[in-house]
């Protein structure tokens, strides 16, 4: 094996416990949220087998929320040992883990309940020894607080460093199709290249998730972006019955990049990030059908003034006089 995918929820949780459980030296986990119980129970198990672990866990989200506190505790009594994020970062966003030093895995998913089983979300599993030994290096340079440099000509995309360059050369680069999936569509270098594409001929799908689910403070630029792709004829669209986590880009049906980078310029410039970049075969071609699904399995986001609106009241106080909708006489934009 040289670079696999990994797929959720359809192949749940078992492969990352599988590899969890077939560590016989070390275990290094950098995570956002880590809240599951079962990845609890393994990452613990393997400590008490002798299996070297060392874990990074982000201390707060922006909000100041502690959602790592139960994990830190129960990791700390088993004398697993454990770090806060670097704080040279506004937070670490960064799902990573590394088994014997052998076996990468970066992820967009979350070791929490609800990313592994209720949304669409992805790995790539490497046991190439260059993506291997990077992303341990960025690990002992985030553990021990020393800067980390990016390799040259790494398939690994690194935020706060060439993150924003690397996604915007992959979007001017795409010729015919460019089907994109993420949460937030807010960092407008980003979508100015996805305007571009679309311009000059790329077929650019987008899939993000409905205006509603944007932080109050983000509403403006989340939704900004995403008419300013509608009205330059980009197809964008929200999942059905599936929330959308997953952060995948994929250009014409030959390559792709997977990991925890979502299109905002607080990814880009301010977080620790982590993501990558492949052509495998059999990677692209298992994102190849899960693009079809998602997007045969969705439908348009209404984007006019009134379905904002509709997606909105209620939900987000102010909402209208914040992005200067007429709430009486919402009409279909031209």
């Amino acid at each position: 094996m040289a670079r696999s995918l990994i797929v959720l929820p359809d192949d749940t949780a078992k492969p990352i416990l599988e590899a969890i459980e077939g560590a016989a030296r070390s275990l290094r986990v950098k995570m956002f949220i880590f809240s599951d119980p079962a990845m609890l129970e393994a990452v613990i198990a393997k400590k008490r087998r002798g299996v070297t672990v060392r874990v990074i866990l982000n201390p707060h989200r922006r909000s100041g929320e502690r959602e790592n506190e139960g994990a830190r505790k129960a990791l700390e009594r088993a004398h697993v040992e454990v770090k806060d994020a670097n704080p040279a970062f506004d937070l670490t966003h960064e799902k990573s883990m590394v088994v014997d030093e052998h076996t990468a895995f970066v992820k967009s998913f979350n070791w929490a309940t609800r990313n592994l089983t209720e949304t669409r979300d992805y790995a790539v599993i490497t046991t190439h020894s260059h993506d291997v030994a990077e992303v341990i290096e960025c690990f002992e340079a985030d553990w021990h607080r020393r800067p980390f440099e990016p390799r040259k000509k790494s398939h690994l995309i690194w935020c706060p460093a060439h993150g924003r360059d690397r996604i915007c050369q992959f979007i001017d680069e795409s010729k015919h199709r460019l089907f994109v999936q993420n949460e937030r569509f807010q960092d407008m270098v980003v979508i100015e290249c996805l305007v571009r594409a679309a311009r000059r001929g790329v077929k650019v799908h987008v899939m993000a998730r409905p205006p509603h689910t944007l932080k109050r403070d983000k509403l403006v630029e989340g939704v900004g972006g995403l008419r300013i792709m509608d009205d330059m004829g980009i197809k964008i669209h929200r999942l059905r019955h599936l929330r959308l986590h997953g952060k995948m880009l994929l250009g014409d049906g030959v390559r792709a990049i997977v990991g925890s980078i979502n299109i905002a310029a607080g990814s880009f410039d301010g977080r620790r990030e982590l993501a990558i970049e492949v052509r495998d075969g059999d990677v692209v071609h298992r994102l190849r059908k899960v693009a079809r699904h998602d997007w045969k399995h969705s439908y348009p986001m209404d984007l006019s003034d009134e379905g904002l609106l509709a997606d909105l009241e209620g939900r987000v106080d102010g909402s209208s006089d914040m992005l200067a909708i007429d709430g009486k006489g919402a009409h279909e934009r031209k």
